[in-house]
C-alpha cells in the first residue's frame, strides 16, 4: 500500500498518485490501524477520488453523512463527527478554508491551519477496525482551491469573481448577512459544491451557526437537492465551555483576558430568554422584542463598563476591548427581526455577535423549539 503520510501532506508525486488512483476503493478507503491502536484515517484530495470511493460507497448499499468544517477543529467539530459516525456506515468529514466567505479585509490569510492536530483528534474519537478491509468510518475530504474553484480567478472580492455564485436572497441579507455580505453567498456556494461532490445522504451542522444552518435547509429545498435532502440536513446543539462561551475556531485568537471575557455573549443571550421564559408565566404576556434586545444589551455594556472603569475591583479581563456588533431576535422560519409583542409560545431566536478584542464572536439560544 502506499505511504498514506503522503496523501495527508498532499504532495504525493505523479507516480505515486497514479498508484491511489488505481487502488483507490479496495485498498485505500480501508481504516487499517496505524500500529498503535488508532486507524489510518483516509485522505481525499481530488474529485476523482472522491467520486470512486462514493460509488463504492453506494454499489455496497451504505449510507454516508458529512460534517462540512474549515478545519482547527474543537469538541463542537467532534460531537459533530461522533453523532455522523454512530449513525451511519460512512462519514465524511470536508476540511477547506473557503476564500469566497472572506471579504478581502477578513481573516483569510490568519485564519488557523492545523490539519496534522486535527487529524490527531479524529484518530482519537475512532474505535479500532473490526477489518482492514471493512468500508466503514471516516473519511477526510480536503481539496485544494483549484478543485473547488475550477474556474480559478478572484474568489474574495466577488466584484471581480468570474463564476457560478449562490445567493440566497431574502434570507443572506439579515444579521450575520448585513454584518458580513459576502459571507452567506461564499458558504451557499461552497456548501452547494461540497453537496455535489459528496452526494451525502444526511449532513451535520452545529447550532452556534444557527442562521448559515437554517438557511443551508432553505437551500437544499430551493434547489431540489436530494444529498440531503432538507429533513437530512442535521444542526446539533451547541458546544460550550464550563463558563458557557460556544466554542468555535477563533477562539484560538483570545488572549487569556480576552477568554475570561468572552462568555459575556452567552449571558447576555441567556438573560433575555430567561426573561422571556418568565414573563410568559405571568399575567399580561405582552413581553417585546425590544425588550429582549434592550436586556441583552445592558448585559454587555455592564460588563463593557466594567473592564474599563479604573475603579474596577475584578482585574480579569480589565482592559479588554468590548464592541458589540448586534443582538437580534428573528423567526426561525423566515429569519424577520421580532419587534413588539411576542405572545406565548413563539418559536424563534435570539442572536448576537460581538468583538472581544480583535476577534468576532457568535451565539444563539433558541426559544420554544430545539434543534434536530
Amino acid at each position: 500500500m502506499f505511504s498514506l503520510s503522503l496523501v495527508r501532506a498532499g504532495i504525493a508525486g505523479p507516480s505515486s498518485l497514479s498508484s491511489i488512483n488505481k487502488v483507490l476503493p479496495r485498498t485505500f478507503i480501508r481504516n487499517a490501524s496505524n500500529g498503535n491502536g488508532h486507524p489510518h484515517i483516509p485522505v481525499i484530495r481530488t474529485l476523482g477520488q472522491l467520486r470512486r470511493w462514493r460509488k463504492e460507497a453506494r454499489e455496497k448499499g451504505l449510507e454516508v453523512g458529512v460534517v462540512p468544517t474549515m478545519g482547527a477543529l474543537h469538541e463542537g467539530h467532534l460531537n459533530l463527527v461522533r453523532t455522523s459516525l454512530a449513525r451511519h456506515s460512512l462519514t465524511v468529514m470536508t476540511l477547506f478554508v473557503n476564500p469566497m466567505q472572506f471579504a478581502p479585509h477578513e481573516d483569510l490569510s490568519t485564519y488557523p491551519r492545523t490539519f496534522e492536530r486535527d487529524l490527531s483528534l479524529l484518530q482519537s474519537i475512532l474505535p479500532p477496525p473490526i477489518s482492514p478491509r471493512q468500508m466503514r468510518g471516516l473519511v477526510i475530504f480536503a481539496p485544494t482551491p483549484d478543485v473547488m474553484y475550477p474556474l480559478k480567478g478572484e474568489l474574495q472580492d466577488l466584484r471581480n469573481h468570474k463564476g457560478v455564485e449562490v445567493d440566497v436572497r431574502g434570507w443572506a441579507d439579515v444579521m450575520e448577512g448585513a454584518s458580513r455580505p459576502q459571507f452567506f453567498k461564499g458558504v451557499a456556494t461552497v456548501c452547494t459544491k461540497l453537496f455535489n461532490a459528496v452526494e451525502p445522504d444526511h449532513a451535520y451542522f452545529g447550532q452556534k451557526d444557527i442562521q448559515q444552518a437554517l438557511l443551508l435547509r432553505i437551500l437544499v429545498k430551493d434547489l431540489l437537492l436530494s444529498h440531503p435532502s432538507p429533513s437530512n440536513l442535521h444542526i446539533l446543539p451547541t458546544t460550550r465551555s464550563s463558563e458557557g462561551l460556544a466554542l468555535s475556531s477563533r477562539n484560538a485568537y483570545l488572549t487569556p483576558s480576552e477568554l475570561y471575557v468572552s462568555p459575556v455573549l452567552y449571558k447576555a443571550l441567556y438573560a433575555a430568554k430567561k426573561l422571556y421564559e418568565s414573563e410568559e408565566t405571568a399575567e399580561g404576556k405582552d413581553i417585546t422584542g425590544e425588550d429582549l434586545i434592550a436586556a441583552s444589551t445592558r448585559i454587555i455594556l455592564d460588563e463593557q463598563e466594567r473592564i474599563l472603569s479604573p475603579q474596577t475591583t475584578e482585574p480579569k479581563g480589565k482592559g479588554v476591548e468590548l464592541q458589540l456588533d448586534y443582538i437580534e431576535t428573528f423567526d426561525k422560519d423566515t429569519f424577520q427581526p421580532i419587534r413588539g409583542p411576542i405572545g406565548e409560545n413563539k418559536q424563534f431566536v435570539l442572536a448576537g455577535a460581538i468583538w472581544v478584542g480583535k476577534t468576532r464572536l457568535i451565539d444563539n439560544l433558541l426559544v420554544g423549539w430545539e434543534t434536530s
